[in-house]
């Protein structure tokens, strides 16, 4: 990503723009702009629901889109904005947009492109609720929804229909860390006339970014890797300012705001993005090679292990690492979470900086029929673990007493 570098003095030209590492980005971007910048190192919180203006034309301005200020806490604040430039910079989409919910995100990025008769193609894995928002709220919308294998090119060929203009996909499945051909399904999206919309929480653009493979909206929850530390919530939509502007009249209208304060608390997060993600990524290939080994562990899904289905696909999209996520098929899984309390807590959710456990039977893929979540392998001794960024020798301890219990 190049930055602009300012005149050298003595009307010198200025020098060649600086490439900088992810790891960089992620802890300066977004707050070049913001104003002050001498006066508080971190950003403050701006919880103002409302804002002053000089005049009726200063008014003016704020409200076309002429100058961003911030009019009204529905419509974004000072700390949204500066989330929104640091996530468009890590995605290297053009813009951003923040929601109160990864879920707001998902919701307004469709809705801004879809209308009634319109139809999507997504695949069967994704995550529980946006399953359900497909199945179900969509045909209420009068759009229509076709889920198939996303790795499956053939399948998803078959799907489109001359009225599709969505395909719909995580770029790591939830929870069996399936790795659908995004640079595929983008060319095979756009020679259709559609777009391809990836979900990118579980890999985040510490090691993974669609939008360079071809993806035209780029979603994440921001309460799992971004902010890393189970304390704020949200959701963005990483875009060109054009598909950005039309999710955002959905989103204001839908009334999806993030609050100020859990976009300072992300920003905070997201500094050091980077760095987490290299220890999340060494930990969970380490615990997936440990396991996969043990005889009380049936099935190891991490991308990393040689036999992944897309092991060499994985390889080459990912090279950075897969991120802190994995799933096991457990002997016993209910003495296995026993045998880990006061240690691993269970937690439906996932990428804190410590490791949790969660079971997409019982949560993330509840709103799934019990006969669909079979089909996928997601079955009631699955747990799905977010490995988190302990030392390594204490977390396979951990897991091994509690296998050995």
């Amino acid at each position: 990503m190049s930055q602009p570098t300012p005149d050298a003095p003595g009307g010198q030209s200025a020098a060649a723009p600086v490439k900088y590492d992810l790891t960089t980005l992620a802890a300066r971007a977004g707050e070049e702009a913001r104003p002050n910048r001498a006066a508080a190192l971190v950003e403050p919180i701006y919880q103002s629901t409302v804002y002053a203006f000089a005049d009726l034309d200063d008014l003016d301005r704020a409200m076309s889109g002429e100058d961003p200020a911030s009019f009204y806490y529905r419509n974004g604040t000072p700390n949204a904005a500066t989330l929104e430039r640091a996530l468009a910079t890590l995605e290297d989409t053009g813009a951003a947009l923040v929601a109160g919910s990864g879920m707001a995100a998902i919701s307004a990025a469709l809705l801004g492109v879809l209308k009634a008769g319109d139809h999507v193609i997504t695949d069967a894995r994704v995550y529980g609720v946006t399953y359900a928002l497909l199945a179900e709220e969509f045909p209420r919308l009068g759009i229509e929804v076709s889920f198939v294998d996303a790795c499956d090119l053939n399948e998803v060929e078959d799907a489109f229909r001359p009225n599709t203009r969505v395909v719909h996909v995580e770029s790591l499945t939830n929870p069996l860390l399936t790795v659908p051909d995004v640079p595929a399904l983008a060319r095979l999206a756009h020679e259709r006339g559609a777009l391809l919309s990836v979900d990118n929480t579980f890999a985040s653009p510490a090691v993974f970014r669609p939008a360079e493979h071809g993806a035209d909206l780029v979603t994440h929850s921001v309460s799992k890797y971004l902010s890393g530390h189970s304390s704020a919530f949200g959701g963005v939509l990483c875009a060109s300012p054009e598909l950005v502007a039309l999710a955002r009249t959905r989103l204001l209208r839908l009334g999806g705001t993030i609050s100020a304060f859990d976009a300072w608390m992300t920003m905070q997060g997201l500094k050091t993005l980077g760095l987490r993600m290299r220890a999340h990524s060494g930990n969970a290939q380490a615990v997936a090679d440990v396991l996969v080994n043990h005889p009380r562990v049936k099935a190891v899904y991490h991308p990393g292990l040689s036999d992944h289905p897309q092991f060499h696909l994985a390889m080459d999209l990912f090279p950075q690492g897969f991120g802190g996520m994995l799933s096991a098929d457990i002997e016993d899984a209910p003495r296995f979470v026993k045998a880990l309390a006061g240690r691993i807590p269970l937690a439906p959710s996932l990428a804190d900086v410590i490791t949790t456990l969660s079971w997409p039977w019982g949560t993330s893929h509840r709103p799934l029929p019990e006969p669909e979540r079979r089909r996928l392998g997601i079955t009631p001794n699955l747990l799905r673990l977010s490995i988190g960024i302990e030392d390594i020798g204490d977390l396979l301890g951990d897991f091994e007493a509690a296998l050995d219990a």
